[in-house]
């Protein structure tokens, strides 16, 4: 069992399976200078269902600068389509990417949907946002959409 830090969230892998082990590797050259490409091997285990892949990729498209970066939920290759294909496979960290997302294009009602849904799998954090439901937060991405705030103390842990 292995820990990697992507940034905000820890995830936990089980490295046990190929597809895990070789999840691993792509995390590795991504964030860890390792040699090699990670992208094929995010599309390979993204084409084979493997949820961590297919939110690595969600965020890589969310990031890469371009007009309509995020995309509809009915497309399936674009980020808000595999964030939800990850949320249907079981993976909470979908939900919480999908409302953040939503929250920086000032979509409210979707951060609040998204949030629900995180609340509903059983999400302690997406719970306790929603019932607090801020409509500002701290980080950088809520200035582009003027919903940012000071940073307080109950966001020490991010």
């Amino acid at each position: 069992m292995k820990t990697m830090c992507e940034g905000r969230a820890v995830e936990r892998i089980n490295d046990d399976t190929p597809a895990d082990r070789l999840y691993l590797k792509g995390l590795a050259i991504r964030y860890e200078r390792h040699i090699g490409k990670w992208l094929p091997i995010m599309w390979h285990l993204a084409l084979r269902g493997h949820a961590g892949a297919m939110i690595e990729l969600a965020d890589w498209f969310s990031n890469d600068g371009s007009s309509d970066p995020f995309g509809k939920p009915a497309d399936a290759f674009s980020a808000a389509g595999l964030y939800r294909r990850a949320y249907k496979r079981g993976d909470l960290r979908a939900a919480q990417h999908m409302a953040l997302s939503r929250f920086n294009q000032n979509d409210m009602a979707g951060y609040r949907h998204w949030l629900g849904l995180g609340a509903q799998a059983g999400d302690g954090e997406a719970r306790r946002e929603r019932r607090r439901f801020e409509t500002r937060l701290w980080h950088a991405d809520a200035g582009r959409v003027r919903r940012l705030r000071p940073k307080q103390k109950r966001d020490e842990f991010a």
